[in-house]
């Protein structure tokens, strides 16, 4: 499969929890934290739902 590095971008600071909880599931919980996670519909979906704070690079 694929890789897709994601840095975040974005400060959870006043986002719906579910939000933050999104970030922590794809392993970002700092701001410019860089992580590469393999390229599933599953993560695309989790990228979708934080697109506005996320950076995606493949």
């Amino acid at each position: 499969m694929a890789k897709i590095t994601l840095k975040q971008t974005g400060s959870p600071i006043r986002r719906q929890p579910d939000q933050r909880k999104t970030l922590i599931g794809l392993g970002l919980n700092k701001m410019h934290k860089t992580v590469e996670l393999e390229d599933t519909p599953e993560v695309r979906g989790m990228i979708r739902r934080v697109q506005h704070m996320v950076q995606v690079s493949e």
